[in-house]
């Protein structure tokens, strides 16, 4: 069973800041793109760079999630040697049971999955942002150095490194010091917390940061510091290529928005790189006779008979007859009745507007600090009911599930 390398999904978040749209789904499950959800992203990054070994592991709200990745057919991940495997917290007989108490803890109770397949290398990755990316090339630069620890970075200006962890390098790109948003960065190297370990020494920190009662029990504040102050060879990975956080409303809104760039590097309709999914069985969209669709997706079983511009329309949305969508993400099951207005706002599943509704406002396009309006799932907004730019609506809490 032994694998060259074992990726570990970090995919327990709850994605506080997405507020109403992670009330009740793990951050990863979020649906993306018309026909995607976030954590299809990483997953096709593991089987397109040969991959073929996946943990993932999962603690907030993972029902829906783990009902997504089922047995993972849709990645081609459905192995008896390997495969996907869903992790979540556990309790040996005699022991007090804990949720994942940080990033580096939640890899450390899966050392014995790991174990099984005797890698030599375990990427360590985020189930939660989006991101095209090849680690074969990042494996590449691990083993032309013999390190113990390879990270990703982004260049990033001097300015935006104060908001993230900064990777001070030597002349050959080796680590000498980690800085958790600096508030005078020496470099603009900013960690994407994307990792390559060489699986023995990480699996020796791991045992030891477990040990230490003071410990955080994660990467950025523990593994990647002890691993540098004991002298490991720790090198940089310069990565060029589309990644973004999700981790805001915001950051959501404009990553839809890149995927509608056929030409930029998000585009989903790259041969050489297909992103795989679990798309759901539905009939052809229908665009009905005085419709109008510009710049937009349209995903299947959709019944469109108003105006989208600039949008995502994922699978199953209803749209009425003189409704306008403007700059907006729906997601599945969605219904727009007649006459309605949705413009710089996000609809999650299930929810409906009434006839003669508004929803948001008009923004400017590339404003960083616009106010997209937030429905949350399953919403049922009135008839001639005004909803404001940047408004929130939560749905119900649901409780049991976490």
């Amino acid at each position: 069973m032994k694998k060259e390398s074992v990726a570990m999904l970090l995919a327990g978040g709850q994605g506080s800041r997405l507020y109403a749209l992670t009330q009740n789904v793990a951050k990863p499950a979020v649906p993306f793109g018309g026909k995607y959800r976030i954590i299809d992203f990483p997953l096709s990054n593991c089987v397109n760079s040969g991959v073929d070994t996946v943990g993932v592991l999962t603690q907030y709200q993972p029902l829906e999630l783990n009902v997504y990745l089922g047995n993972g057919e849709p990645w081609d991940l459905d192995r008896a040697n390997g495969g996907l495997h869903s992790l979540a917290p556990y309790t040996l007989a005699g022991e007090q049971g804990s949720w994942y108490k940080g990033t580096a803890n939640a890899i450390y109770q899966n050392i014995g999955f790991i174990d099984q397949y005797d890698p030599e290398y375990v990427f360590v990755l985020s189930g939660d942002n989006i991101s095209k990316m090849d680690y074969r090339e990042m494996l590449k630069v691990h083993k032309a150095n013999n390190a113990a620890a390879t990270i990703s970075v982004l260049t990033v200006t001097m300015d935006e490194a104060k908001r993230f962890g900064i990777m001070n390098v030597r002349d050959d790109d080796s680590i000498y010091e980690f800085e958790e948003k600096p508030a005078q960065p020496k470099s603009n190297l900013a960690s994407m917390g994307v990792y390559c370990f060489t699986w023995s020494k990480l699996r020796k920190y791991l045992i030891e940061d477990e040990a230490d009662p003071t410990s955080s029990n994660d990467f950025g504040k523990n593994i990647i510091p002890n691993m540098l102050n004991a002298g490991e060879t720790m090198m940089v990975y310069r990565f060029d290529g589309y990644w973004k956080d999700v981790g805001t409303i915001n950051s959501l809104w404009d990553a839809n928005m890149d995927i509608l760039d056929p030409n930029g590097d998000l585009s989903v309709f790259d041969k050489e790189w297909p992103l795989w999914a679990r798309n759901p069985i539905r009939p052809p969209h229908t665009i009905r006779e005085h419709a109008k669709v510009q710049h937009s997706f349209i995903s299947s079983g959709c019944d469109i008979d108003g105006d989208v511009f600039n949008s995502i329309i994922s699978d199953s949305v209803t749209i009425g007859a003189g409704a306008t969508v403007k700059c907006s993400v729906l997601m599945p099951g969605v219904t727009v009745a007649p006459g309605a207005v949705v413009e710089y706002a996000i609809l999650a599943e299930e929810v409906t507007i009434g006839a003669g509704a508004h929803i948001g406002s008009e923004q400017v396009y590339d404003d960083p600090n616009k106010k997209v309006a937030v429905i949350g799932k399953g919403i049922s907004i009135a008839p001639g009911a005004v909803v404001e730019a940047g408004a929130m609506i939560y749905p119900e809490k649901k409780g049991g599930d976490k």
